[in-house]
């Protein structure tokens, strides 16, 4: 680790940082930067290896070394999902979104309002400070400048607890990557990219290969014509979405809910790098799901999607009390040096052990006082919070480690478990108001997450040679430097353009979704979800037995990872490129060996690499011209 990859680290951020939110805020149509291999990362990877062959060239003493570069991209890489959908998007619609969309019909000032303490947001609700919501709304009026003071307090209230969250993920991080790397062999999938791209020989052979060109060539021509139809209809577009629920509209069927098949090459190759049976586990148990909804709905059911739902849920729970009894071992050494007994040797980490369990601790206690000034109880502060870590955030780092997932997205939240016992609207309006905020901030949308980052970098460094205790300030800056200038940009863009026109879901969906539902709770009560306790129970028990499976018996086919995302987003977008991988990989495997699928995989490795840099294109080009980017099938 160097001051130039530092410096160079920097300028990159701020980069992503304006590409990121013009991408996804302004154009609405390319998500370059919730994939947990953001696209736009991909990009100006590629770019500043371009650049450093050609510099040298000309001076090869400026030659950055690939341990430099992975520095570089760790830091990129945290702040495309700084700037995305891991921090920004949610957090500055979410402290205005309440205020804009206020009125007598939902009755927010009375349910709500009271409840908000006043340094959590940008405006009073005692007086008249519409503007500061109404601005970033419909844009400043002309010589009218941005409210940056209403801004500050509030800003450096949420970031502070960011960064305890992201001080427990750092230290969450350190705990888990021995286990999950060197202990279980996880084979980390979205590192194999940068790290085929950073590596001085592989990298080599990863350039020269006419295998990944035809990959690129594959990618760069579906997105060149369907860029260019935007720009000129008359051109031809290749479909990539096509809606499957319209051929299911009669009961039974019309309960299998969003039914979308979606094309990707960059996902169907990233896929490919994931064994045949956990490919195969994602897509059947994907549709088991859709069958069960299907056959509840058949027989009666009030609710099959909440059924389903809270299965996955209890999936979710099991299989963190099977990882956690699978890494006992691993878990018992590092509590021993956690109490400065003899215990797992941790000169290599992230940081000491020692460190990483009394950080974690100091972490969670500081979150949950947090939650409590914000109006939050301790009970369920507390509850919320462990739910959020150590299911909902460890499930979804395990989706990407182990299953590749490009985007970590969840089933359900900490509070749908706590209604299964008590209707939500017994929380009262003071927990509520607090719970709305920290649903749309943390717990109901969990793409763009930095665990990930966290872990997938220490993978890097280890292929590119940093030292893994290096990256600790690496993570630290890069998060510090994101959500500073994150902010800026994101409270940029709507004043001067208004909110109203931007991307829908980050300013009026997600944003307000929990003050809307919490608001008909306190008004009209809520009914809670039928048999879900029986649901819970059934998913749990259905993953146990899987488990169980998996581990007896060498030919079982379908792992339990599949089962607790079969109701996640990811699985909903990405079940027919998971499908194409495994229908390709799975005769690979079979017929040709090891060898065959060895030589296969530049061109899947082409396909990723097209499709992120065919993105990064488009958007460079609307910034530019102002035209209509192309969509690209990551929702």
């Amino acid at each position: 680790m160097t001051l130039r990859a530092i410096t160079i680290g920097l300028f990159a951020q701020l980069a992503v940082v304006v590409i990121v939110s013009y991408a996804e805020l302004v154009t609405g149509r390319i998500m370059i930067g919730f994939l947990q291999l953001p696209p736009v990362v991909v990009a100006l990877l590629f770019v500043l290896i371009l650049v450093n062959k050609v510099v040298g060239r000309v001076k090869p003493s400026w030659i950055l070394k690939p341990a430099e570069i992975a520095v570089a991209h760790c830091m990129m890489l945290i702040a495309s999902m700084v700037a995305s959908r891991g921090v920004m998007e949610r957090l500055i619609a979410t402290m205005v979104g309440v205020r804009y969309y206020e009125n007598d019909a939902n009755q927010w000032s009375t349910l709500f309002f009271p409840h908000i303490r006043p340094w959590a947001v940008p405006w009073r609700h005692t007086s008249d400070e519409a503007p500061v919501a109404r601005y970033f709304y419909e844009g400043l009026p002309a010589g009218e400048p941005i409210p940056w003071a209403a801004w500050v307090l509030p800003l450096a209230g949420w970031m502070a607890l960011y960064l305890i969250v992201f001080g427990a993920f750092l230290c969450l991080a350190t705990i888990l990557y021995r286990q999950w790397s060197h202990h279980e062999k996880l084979t980390f999938p979205l590192v194999a990219l940068p790290l085929e791209m950073i590596q001085s020989r592989g990298g080599e052979s990863f350039w020269r290969s006419k295998l990944m060109w035809t990959g690129v060539g594959v990618s760069v021509f579906v997105f060149g014509l369907n860029g260019l139809h935007e720009i000129w209809p008359v051109v031809p577009a290749l479909k990539l979405q096509t809606p499957l629920n319209p051929f299911f509209v009669q009961r039974p069927w019309n309960a299998c809910g969003y039914f979308v098949l979606f094309l990707s090459p960059a996902a169907t190759g990233l896929f490919y790098l994931l064994p045949t049976d956990l490919l195969f586990s994602l897509w059947s148990l994907f549709l088991f799901s859709l069958m069960q909804q299907i056959t509840l709905n058949a027989f009666g059911h009030p609710d099959p999607l909440s059924a389903t739902t809270y299965e996955t849920a209890g999936a979710y729970v099991l299989l963190v009390c099977y990882w956690v009894w699978a890494g006992r071992t691993h878990l018992r050494q590092v509590g021993l040096r956690a109490l400065g007994r003899d215990g797992a040797q941790d000169q290599a980490e992230l940081m000491p052990y020692r460190l990483a369990v009394i950080g974690l601790a100091v972490c969670l206690v500081a979150a949950v006082a947090w939650f409590r000034a914000l109006g939050m109880s301790v009970g369920l502060a507390a509850f919320t919070l462990l739910v959020y870590v150590f299911v909902e955030c460890l499930v979804m780092a395990r989706s990407t480690t182990e299953g590749g997932l490009p985007m970590t997205e969840g089933s359900f939240r900490p509070n749908d478990l706590f209604v299964m016992w008590r209707p939500t609207e017994t929380l009262g309006a003071g927990n509520l108001t607090a719970l709305a905020f920290v649903d749309a901030l943390f717990t109901r949308d969990l793409r763009g997450l930095v665990l990930t980052g966290f872990l997938d970098g220490q993978r890097l460094a280890d292929g590119t040679g940093v030292r893994r205790r290096n990256l600790l300030a690496v993570f630290g800056l890069a998060t510090v430097v994101a959500l500073l200038s994150s902010a800026v940009v994101h409270l940029w863009l709507p004043y001067h353009r208004g909110a109203v026109q931007m991307y829908s879901y980050v300013y009026w969906g997600n944003n307000v979704q929990f003050f809307r539902e919490y608001g008909t709770a306190l008004v009209q009560g809520a009914k809670q979800p039928p048999a879900a306790l029986t649901s819970f129970l059934v998913g749990g028990l259905l993953t146990w037995g899987l488990a169980l499976a998996r581990l007896h018996l060498f030919w079982w086919p379908l792992h339990p990872l599949g089962l607790a995302l079969s109701r996640s987003w990811t699985c909903m977008v990405f079940w027919f490129p998971i499908f194409l991988a495994w229908a390709v990989k799975w005769p690979l495997a079979r017929y040709g060996g090891m060898s065959m699928l060895r030589r296969a995989r530049p061109f899947f490795l082409g396909l990723i690499f097209g499709e992120f840099c065919m993105a990064v294109f488009w958007t460079l080009v609307s910034m530019a011209f102002g035209t209509t980017a192309p969509l690209f099938p990551w929702p």
